[in-house]
């Protein structure tokens, strides 16, 4: 047994070597080396192989590998043997069997996997030994777990149609063990299992078939493995819609019932309507086109026949016929009869003896002859009457004569020829009035003290204190008041479009200087003991998106007043310029208003207008007055219903006021006949160092499709020459159409021949093909000929942006409150507001003036809004005054209540 003991380590020795010498073929199976003689069944055999494994960080990996029968079993890494102090060796026996068995472990750490280099991977295998021979295992490959941060491709944005294809390609991040994919939709697994519609490709791109609407979603491509996730950048998806026409609805009637007129149908952008952004449909929603409808043609008579032969019943007879022209196309017939019959024996054959018959006829004529004697005699009675107490019946409408102007005689000051523009004081001592208010109930006129009281209270006996400060020491107080509310904070300021004050019951006017944009408070608009801080604005069009369809476009500024929301028991007024030539049969204008949600509403379709509608519209010449109870954001809109609609263009020409160089630039603006389009473009001028070369020209742009030119001609070829390449320079119809576009203009180069030419002769057309156009005739010198530069000089109106109380109304308040009193009521002489109403020409409005409390009230508050800075309160006095013969004592007033 010793011998055989001391021999097994030189017979492991010359195994082991043999097993050395043939090593080098054997790759990861399991290989066996019996000894020669020996019993193959007793060669080891591995229960447990090593496998392959990741470091994942810093942590060792373990390898295990176990045998039977095994006497001995060791571990190779990359061709060298581990340490046998490094393995960890568990010895056993198979109870079944009898045989030996043994269980190895070892420990492989990242710094041992790292210190191989070059393309060789790090390798371990184990070798066992039983009395028969060496079994190798399988190789196990060890590798270092890893996942780079920065993907090699990330989905990108897209925005596709409806039913189109989507490919989101995705690259993963370089990683051992390659990394695995998922997609993400909005944060949820994308399953094709589940989709049909989608499926990822082995290159790990996200593919669906036919985008829906459902897939607009945020996409995101992750990538894993042992080691990490990796999220790309996420990717959005649109899925929009471009807009479909609808069929066209049926051709409307004829516009005119007798000769040429215009018919339209219509279609809408609904079929399907665009989404996420999806284009607008093109072309237009309306089609026009020329009509005619045959004229009724009325019937007249032909000329009479001859007389026919006198007949036994002593009368003859003659005709006539409806043929001359005969009735067609619906006219009417002839008037008349078409037979006449009269005596033809000069009343020989008539009887003249009177019958039972024409007694009573004769009898009957002079009773109703009496009956209308006596009830003429009782009218001139009645009239006598109340012709006596007439005189005190009549409304106080001194007002308009004496009334509008104090009872102290004192010469009024050189600037001032109109004694009712004083501003009242309200610290005046009380006025009697004489006389009763129209109409008159029965018995003497009273007379009642008429205090200086509530500036808003009815004129009763009572007696009211009011303290009467500045506008400006007023709004600072309220300013100081109001500075911690969040909505004061909210408020935009600092712009030069913009205007804003602090408002109580007494009311005020907000102004935007230069832009023909004002805003109305009347007096009582807001509630009393409430204190506003109002805004009004002036959008630029492309600041506010205001969408506009087919044969739409913006007449006006976009303008907003605030805060919305606010309880308002009066209309404010809001005036604003438009550029459109109103008329009934070429527009149909709307008034539009954003709501909370962004989206734009028609909340009044002029001419349409219902009396008791939140919003009322008195549309003039070059601007409209908006009465409304609700601030917000407003805009009017116009679609043509002719190719007779048009827009006021203003044609402005501007050059540079010192000429450095040899070209000189002419620009031609195209603009909207508006106070605010204007001052911007002057504002704009300035910084560019432009002047006015020539007055300004209206041209009437039409809705015929028709693009805008504009030619330059006759220039001097001796001193100039022209850089226009073309003969004339384009702007698009719908650029100007739309009106959402600013400083629309064309350029025109001209290069001198010499330094030393200044003076410049040539014209400019401006022309709509097929339409309105102008001419300029240019001749002026470029150095020193300024004649025009003060056309456009910006003027102020009225002051202050901000006027609060009684200083922002014409008409003094104890006056208007006098002639509201008086013409309110209705009157039995027609001496009322209606009178006045036509007089003012407001009387297309009567319906809207007698759905509000007060109809007076709202004619005087359009008044102030039409004539404020500049109106003649004379005119308004002789309106009133017309209204009556008043007594000269009435309505008195002193002269600082005035």
């Amino acid at each position: 047994m010793a011998v055989r003991s001391g021999l097994w380590p030189a017979f492991l020795g010359i195994v082991l070597a043999a097993w050395l010498r043939g090593s080098g073929a054997q790759q990861s199976a399991t290989v066996a080396n019996p000894v020669p003689g020996s019993n193959p069944d007793l060669l080891p055999h591995f229960l447990v192989e090593p496998e392959d494994v990741y470091i994942v960080k810093n942590k060792p990996v373990l390898l295990v590998c176990k045998a039977m029968p095994a006497t001995q079993i060791f571990f190779k890494c990359n061709g060298e043997w581990v340490r046998q102090v490094d393995h960890v060796i568990e010895r056993s026996m198979d109870g079944s069997s009898g045989l030996p068995a043994m269980e190895v472990r070892i420990n492989v750490s990242r710094q041992q996997v790292e210190k191989v280099f070059g393309l060789e991977e790090y390798w371990c295998q184990c070798v066992a030994w039983s009395s028969s021979g060496t079994t190798k295992s399988q190789k196990a490959y060890i590798r270092i777990a890893y996942l780079r941060k920065n993907f090699e491709q990330e989905p990108l944005a897209k925005e596709v149609s409806l039913e189109q294809g989507i490919v989101l390609p995705c690259r993963p991040p370089e990683g051992i063990p390659p990394a695995e994919v998922e997609w993400l939709r909005n944060e949820d697994l994308v399953d094709p299992s589940l989709d049909p519609n989608v499926y990822i490709t082995r290159e790990h791109s996200l593919v669906v078939r036919q985008a829906r609407l459902a897939d607009t979603a945020n996409y995101t491509c992750v990538a894993k493995n042992i080691v990490a996730r990796r999220r790309s950048a996420s990717a959005a998806v649109i899925v929009y819609v471009n807009g479909g026409w609808s069929t066209w609805t049926e051709w409307s009637v004829c516009s005119a019932s007798c000769g040429r007129g215009w018919q339209k149908r219509s279609r809408s952008c609904t079929n399907p309507a665009p989404l996420n952004g999806g284009a607008f449909c093109e072309g237009q929603n309306v089609q026009k086109t020329a009509c005619a409808t045959l004229c009724p043609v009325d019937g007249s008579w032909s000329p009479w026949s001859k007389w026919s032969a006198c007949g036994l019943d002593c009368t003859h007879w003659r005709s006539r016929e409806c043929s001359d022209p005969a009735p067609r196309n619906g006219g009417e017939e002839c008037r008349g009869t078409d037979l006449d019959t009269r005596n033809c024996t000069s009343d020989l054959c008539v009887h003249t003896a009177s019958g039972p018959e024409d007694v009573a006829l004769y009898v009957g004529l002079i009773a109703v002859a009496v009956c209308l004697l006596l009830l003429l005699l009782v009218l001139i009675l009645v009239y006598c009457r109340k012709k006596e107490g007439l005189d005190s019946d009549v409304a106080d409408s001194s007002i308009l004569t004496s009334g509008f102007q104090p009872v102290s005689i004192k010469p009024s000051k050189a600037d001032n020829p109109h004694l009712l523009t004083i501003q009242p004081d309200l610290n005046t001592t009380t006025t009697t009035y004489q006389g009763s208010l129209c109409p008159r109930q029965d018995g003497p006129s009273p007379k009642f003290q008429l205090t200086n009281g509530h500036l808003l209270s009815p004129l009763g006996g009572g007696r009211h204190t009011l303290h009467h400060s500045s506008p400006t020491s007023e709004a600072e107080d309220f300013v100081s008041r109001l500075s911690t509310q969040n909505y004061f904070r909210s408020l935009p300021r600092g712009s030069s479009n913009m205007a804003y004050g602090t408002f109580n019951f007494l009311g005020g006017r907000l102004m935007i200087p230069n832009t023909g944009v004002s805003l109305l408070i009347p007096p009582d608009a807001i509630p009393r003991g409430k204190i506003y801080e109002v805004y009004l604005t002036l959008h630029k069009p492309e600041d506010v998106r205001l969408p506009l369809a087919g044969c739409q476009t913006l007449l006006s500024p976009i303008v907003s007043c605030g805060p919305p929301g606010v309880l308002l028991t009066r209309p404010v007024i809001l005036a604003m310029d438009h550029c459109g030539e109103p008329s009934p049969e070429s527009w149909s204008l709307h008034l539009k208003k954003q709501s909370c949600e962004g989206s734009w509403e028609d909340v009044l379709h002029l001419g349409e207008e219902a009396p008791s509608h939140l919003y009322y519209c008195q549309l003039e010449a070059g601007a409209c007055y908006v009465f409304t109870e609700q601030l917000g954001r407003f805009a009017l809109v116009g679609e043509a219903l002719s190719v007779a609609a048009a827009k006021r263009l203003k044609l402005l020409l501007f050059a540079p006021v010192a000429c450095t160089s040899l070209e000189y630039n002419i620009r031609v603006y195209c603009l909207h006949d508006t106070h605010d389009a204007l001052k911007e473009v002057v504002q704009l001028e300035k910084q560019l160092g432009g002047q006015l070369i020539q007055e300004p020209r209206i041209l009437h742009f039409k809705d015929s499709y028709h693009n805008l030119r504009l030619s330059i001609h006759d220039v001097p070829s001796s001193l100039w020459k022209s850089k226009l390449l073309v003969s004339y320079q384009e702007i698009p119809f719908y650029h100007i159409w739309n009106g959402t576009q600013q400083y629309l203009h064309c350029t025109f180069t001209l290069e001198r021949v010499s330094p030393s030419t200044s003076d410049l002769a040539c014209k400019v057309w401006v022309w709509q093909v097929e339409g309105d156009g102008q001419s300029f005739n240019i001749n002026f010198n470029i150095t020193k000929d300024t004649r025009f530069a003060e056309l456009l000089a910006l003027e102020s109106e009225g002051g202050l942006p901000a006027l609060v109380g009684p200083s922002a109304f014409k008409i003094p308040f104890l006056i208007r409150q006098k002639i509201i009193t008086s013409l309110d009521p209705p009157c039995s002489r027609g001496a009322d507001w209606r009178t006045l109403a036509q007089k003012l020409h407001l009387d297309s409005h009567l319906s809207f003036f007698a759905s509000k409390p007060s109809p007076t009230a709202m004619i005087l508050n359009l008044w102030e809004a039409r004539h404020f800075p500049n109106g003649n309160l004379s005119q308004l006095a002789a309106a009133v005054a017309g209204l009556g013969q008043p007594d000269a004592g009435l309505f008195t007033v002193s002269e600082a209540e005035c």
